[in-house]
This record gives structure tokens, C-alpha cells and sequence, in this order.
């Protein structure tokens, strides 16, 4: 599944296609609206408990959302370096070291 929207474009998408006013779901989220409105525009970042809330007011997958969240994260690191794919690759691979030798 590709995921071309930014974390904040999708969750404007899922409010939106809810039909739901910024201020019902910071209200439910307990955050202000500006700061959802600012998340949604991808000038603020969210943090892992208000991404489990997302997740339960939407009733999509917490993972569904991580990957939004992590892939800005990596994008924002490296979008402007030359070895950023290869980076990439890189860190997939120490990942998948890391994992084996915590068995």
C-alpha cells in the first residue's frame, strides 16, 4: 500500500471524510484546535499517546498511523540528502541485525 499523504493530510482525510468539525475531534482528542489544525498541516507533530487516541476515534489501525508518523520523521531527516535511499537500506539491515541477535 503506498502512502503518499503526509500523517497530517491523512488525518485531515479521515475527519473530513467523517464529516467531523476540527473541534469535535480535539475536543475528544482533549487537545485545542489549533494544535490539531496544526497537526493536520504538518506544522506540529503528534506524539505516540495522541496517535493511539487517533486511532481509536477513527477506528483505524494504531500501526495504520505509525507509518504515516515514522515515514514524515524519516522523510524529514533525510529528504535533502543524497544518500538518503541508501541510508535507507542501511538501516533496514541493521534492523533486521539488531532483531536476530535479541533472540
Amino acid at each position: 500500500m503506498q502512502k503518499k499523504k503526509t500523517f497530517g493530510e491523512y488525518i485531515r482525510k479521515l475527519r473530513e471524510e467523517g464529516g467531523l468539525p476540527i473541534r469535535k475531534i480535539a475536543a475528544e482528542l482533549d487537545i485545542d484546535p489549533s494544535t490539531l489544525s496544526k497537526i493536520e498541516r504538518n506544522e506540529r507533530s503528534a506524539n505516540k499517546d495522541l496517535i493511539k487516541n487517533i486511532a481509536k476515534i477513527f477506528k483505524v489501525s494504531e500501526n495504520e498511523l505509525l507509518l504515516y508518523y515514522y515515514s514524515d520523521k524519516i522523510v524529514y531527516e533525510l529528504r535533502d540528502e543524497d544518500i538518503g535511499i541508501e541510508a535507507l537500506k542501511v538501516a533496514e539491515q541493521r534492523i533486521k541485525y539488531i532483531r536476530k541477535i535479541r533472540k
